[in-house]
């Protein structure tokens, strides 16, 4: 696989691996036992942690890229 094709799989795996760590560790306003002021949806994140949540898919994102190199170099699964 060329530099390109390792590349269209990072970016396709990391948004996928992104979609699948957002919902880990959320609480939300309506299971907290505080009042809810005007103009916040209940069903709103009271901490998203989006950045923490974007490392960790970029290092999840980045084994999985060497896994795929991995078994890339030495050919151990042919679809030939």
């Amino acid at each position: 696989m060329t530099i390109l094709g390792y590349s269209i799989s990072f970016f396709i795996s990391w948004w996928l691996f992104l979609f699948m760590v957002l919902p880990f560790g959320i609480t939300s306003h309506s299971e907290l036992d505080e009042e809810i002021k005007d103009g916040i949806e209940v069903g709103a994140p009271v901490q998203a942690n989006i950045k923490k949540k974007m490392w960790i898919t970029t290092g999840i994102t980045v084994c999985f890229i060497i896994l795929v190199g991995f078994v890339d170099y030495f050919d151990l699964v042919s679809i030939k």
